[in-house]
């Protein structure tokens, strides 16, 4: 504990809350190279259809849900400091290794690059052989970037339960969850530019670096708060001030909560609404990650190099970041305000933001007015689902142990991931599908691929509440669970 004796209350939760910040922004940057990348760059190179991205990003999912099962649980044995450091090394160089997938495709098929370009333009079956093999070494870079991708969200779930009291989780939570809007921002700004003058391989290299820099800070200044030197005895008190539900630890020798065991948690309703609640709504922001670029090169033709391009996709992910810090304080405002406890200010605030998406139901319509109103309007369901996802991964505190939450938050983070996979694999297969079918598909007045998005962007709309009234009725009432010893 620290040695510091005054009365001034120190602030360092905060700067921790800043680290959190920075590896999600890292972590969603990573995940953010393909997708600025490969319908300009990577795609004419291989040959890549929708359906090859769509198979990428959907087994990325499919793989990060299964790693997140059990990344939890990894976090809880290994501990946040040693835990956090794992993660972040095996998804920075999951990210690295990216660059080297278009040099050994070519290795493997035994062409050179100027040789495969040709062949790709000509459509040969060697053209195929090489989109195939690169297809598979760039899922398996994206496998091991989804190993490592998801200690992420339950370390820093861990970290802001020991951080910070209940009523202001949701905020601390929002912050560093807006580091996936950050990175997400940030990435359309500079990956793109640094793809076309440097090659889209050294991309990934520049972006994947960013994570061995973070390592070092957390190794220079993480460690619980009752051992933390820069957290003074008030600080300290501020943290731990929830003893009304025994959440306080000993200061002189803390004690050891029970953990549920994993298949235990499977029998609580309050596992099951935070599943509903990530299967219905990550593959949402997923999909929006991982298709804007694209979306708004099929529909309006603005390449992920342009001006106009950078400019949409900076102003959808400034308009998500913006409004989503907001949305954490919502409940807090709620808690200190209304006398709500945290768990009905959390739920009444969820009900706000899954009203947010039904916007998307105008956002193909509105694109035929000008290509800023889908912009706009994927900006504000983002800042609802972020805002969403804050307050949804803060129910985790307000329900379970301490010594459980990173298992329940891998839980959850698997079920996300399954939606995820579905959503991405479906609406690659659906614009392939839609593309080649011409005006002979159609729906709500849109014809070939465009129908597809119109179809996707409907489904995104309405997954929120359904989501939130499945989750009401499993847990209609607030009910931590305590584990008897």
């Amino acid at each position: 504990m620290s040695s510091i004796q005054t009365s001034k209350m120190t602030n360092f939760r905060w700067v921790i809350c800043a680290l959190l910040f920075l590896a999600t922004t890292v972590n969603y940057m990573d995940r953010q190279v393909l997708s600025l990348t490969w319908k300009d760059f990577i795609a004419p190179e291989f040959h890549w259809t929708d359906d090859d991205y769509g198979t990428i990003t959907g087994w990325f999912s499919i793989f990060y849900a299964i790693a997140n099962l059990f990344a939890g649980k990894f976090i809880d044995w290994m501990g946040t400091k040693k835990g956090y450091l794992i993660a972040i090394f095996v998804w920075s160089t999951g990210a690295v290794m990216h660059a080297g997938c278009g040099w050994v495709a070519m290795q493997i098929e035994g062409y050179s690059s100027i040789e495969a370009l040709r062949l790709v333009q000509r459509g040969s079956d060697a053209a195929v052989a090489i989109a195939t093999v690169s297809v598979w070494l760039f899922l398996s870079c994206r496998l091991i970037l989804a190993l490592g991708e998801a200690g992420n969200f339950p370390a820093a779930i861990k970290v802001t339960a020991e951080y910070f009291p209940k009523k202001d989780r949701a905020f601390s939570t929002s912050i560093f969850n807006s580091g996936a809007s950050i990175g997400a921002l940030a990435a359309p700004a500079t990956i793109p530019l640094l793809a076309r003058a440097m090659g889209w391989e050294m991309a990934f290299v520049i972006i994947g670096v960013l994570g061995y820099v973070w390592m070092g800070l957390w190794i220079w200044l993480y460690d619980k708060p009752n051992k933390s030197q820069y957290v003074n005895q008030a600080e300290l008190n501020y943290i731990e001030q929830d003893s009304d539900i025994a959440e306080v630890q000993d200061k002189q020798e803390p004690k050891e909560e029970k953990t549920i065991g994993f298949l235990d948690c499977f029998t609580y309703r309050q596992t099951w609404s935070f599943i509903v609640g990530k299967f219905m709504t990550d593959g949402v922001w997923w999909f929006f990650l991982f298709w804007a670029p694209a979306y708004f090169s099929d529909q309006y033709g603005y390449t992920s190099d342009s001006t106009m391009a950078i400019a949409l996709i900076f102003t959808l992910y400034a308009i998500t970041t913006i409004l989503s810090i907001g949305g954490g304080y919502l409940p807090t405002y709620f808690v200190d305000k209304k006398g709500m406890n945290p768990y009905i200010g959390r739920m009444r605030a969820m009900l706000i933001f899954a009203c947010f998406p039904l916007l998307g139901l105008f956002a193909q319509p509105a694109g035929e007015i000008s290509p800023w109103c889908p912009a706009i309007i994927i900006g504000l369901l983002g800042a609802g689902h972020q805002a969403w996802s804050a307050n949804l991964y803060s129910t985790i505190g307000d329900m379970f142990p301490k010594s459980t939450i990173a298992t329940i938050t891998g839980i959850g983070a698997m079920a996300g991931g399954l939606g995820s996979f579905l959503i991405n694999k479906g609406s690659g297969m659906l614009f392939t599908y839609a593309e080649g079918q011409g005006s002979a598909f159609s729906f709500l007045g849109f014809e070939g691929k465009p129908a597809g998005y119109m179809i996707v962007f409907c489904i995104c709309a309405v997954a929120y509440l359904i989501g939130w009234i499945i989750m009401k009725i499993l847990v209609p009432k607030y009910k931590p669970i305590i584990v008897e010893d």
